[in-house]
């Protein structure tokens, strides 16, 4: 491919890309808001917004028919769960039966990636790590949107829901592929250095703080007796709610660099995917913080949208 002949990769490409639009959707937002009569200032909102930061959006009637319950988010971590759990079947069959890949996902992986110079390799404990800690990840976000959350009748654009799906098994091949080759061999265990106890600390105190938040946010909905009383929208309270009005959108940041970490930093197509995730996060952050402080004028002024203290 072309693009191997100045060393990059396809993911490298692609994931630079999602960040620099994800950036550019966070920073002219704002500065359209004069112009929300222009028809394609509504397209562009109500492709970056789902959800309660929908509610205000003044959308022709011809835009709601792309409309898709905000509930459906279930199936994104579904399809997470399904995909990268058979992915990493794959590479543990790589690894312990030296089972080669299949054909066709050998295929994608010339597609997808360049031949890796030692110095970027990571180890193959790393890669068989992320999988397993993704997977975890996508496992416990769809127990959460099955048994914990309460959705309301929100929505997001079919557009929204169709990059949800094919996210997900991009992120499993990105995971496989981002190094086209691995250090190490036979034995995981002589592997193991420090990094990947770090990484390992870091992804459960973020998902930790992921789970807290979401079960803050879904009691905001029910009674003392643990039902569903209301749909309607309040403003969150205790956890780190203090801080920042979307917790669970920083966890998801804190777990994402948690797997970089795990890499041992040594993969620039993961550090790609950090920062399209830290400016979609951003992104969703700030619509949110925006719906709270207009919706209630005693909204706590002190914090912040995203980041504790920063943003």
């Amino acid at each position: 491919m072309i693009w191997s002949l100045f060393g990059l990769s396809f993911l490298n490409i692609l994931w630079s890309f999602l960040a620099c639009c994800f950036l550019v959707a966070l920073c002219v937002h704002n500065i359209w808001s004069k112009y929300e009569t222009c028809r394609l200032y509504v397209v562009f909102q109500d492709l970056i917004r789902y959800g309660k930061t929908k509610t205000n959006l003044k959308r022709e009637k011809w835009l709601r028919v792309f409309d898709v319950p905000k509930r459906w988010f279930w199936h994104f971590y579904a399809i997470s769960v399904c995909w990268n759990g058979f992915l990493l079947v794959i590479n543990l069959n790589l690894i312990f039966q030296h089972q080669l890949h299949l054909s066709w996902l050998s295929g994608i992986s010339d597609i997808l990636s360049v031949v890796s110079s030692t110095d970027n390799q990571v180890p193959q404990l790393s890669t068989l790590m992320v999988q397993l800690l993704l997977w975890i990840h996508s496992l416990r976000r769809l127990l959460e949107c099955l048994c914990v959350s309460v959705f309301s009748n929100g929505s997001m654009n079919l557009v929204q829901y169709v990059f949800g799906l094919a996210y997900y098994i991009i992120l499993g091949l990105t995971v496989l592929f981002s190094d086209h080759g691995v250090k190490g061999s036979g034995s995981l265990l002589p592997q193991m250095d420090w990094f990947h106890v770090a990484g390992f600390g870091l992804f459960a105190a973020a998902s930790l703080l992921q789970h807290q938040s979401t079960v803050l946010l879904a009691k905001l909905r029910m009674g003392k007796s643990g039902t569903v009383e209301t749909l309607a929208y309040s403003i969150p309270k205790g956890g780190w709610f203090e801080l920042v009005s979307c917790p669970h959108y920083f966890a998801e940041l804190l777990i994402y660099m948690s797997l970089s970490l795990v890499l041992g930093g040594l993969s620039l197509t993961w550090w790609l995917v950090v920062l399209y995730v830290l400016f979609n996060q951003a992104l969703a952050a700030q619509l949110c913080h925006d719906f709270y402080v207009s919706k209630y004028e005693s909204y706590p002024k002190h914090r912040k949208a995203f980041i504790p203290f920063v943003f």
